[in-house]
């Protein structure tokens, strides 16, 4: 059985919404790294932190899902 990496892999080639939700969630991931190494953070700072993490974890399961689905497939076939 493929592990995850190698599943992620095979989605990243084949399906262009999950490539897309890839791409997305690591921008996301790299927002809220600059937003972190802030000292301090307005309040708007700080609320856009928690609607990307917000956003961050809405795509992280949406992935999942997709990931499961293949997994399923793939074992199907």
């Amino acid at each position: 059985m493929e592990n995850h990496e190698e599943l992620v892999k095979k989605l990243l080639e084949k399906d262009e919404l999950f490539r897309s939700a890839y791409k997305t969630h690591k921008g996301y991931e790299n927002t809220l790294e600059k937003l972190e190494k802030k000292p301090r953070l307005s309040s708007t700072e700080t609320a856009e932190k928690n609607k990307i993490k917000k956003l961050k974890l809405a795509l992280k399961d949406e992935m999942e899902k997709k990931l499961s689905e293949f997994r399923l497939q793939e074992k199907g076939a």
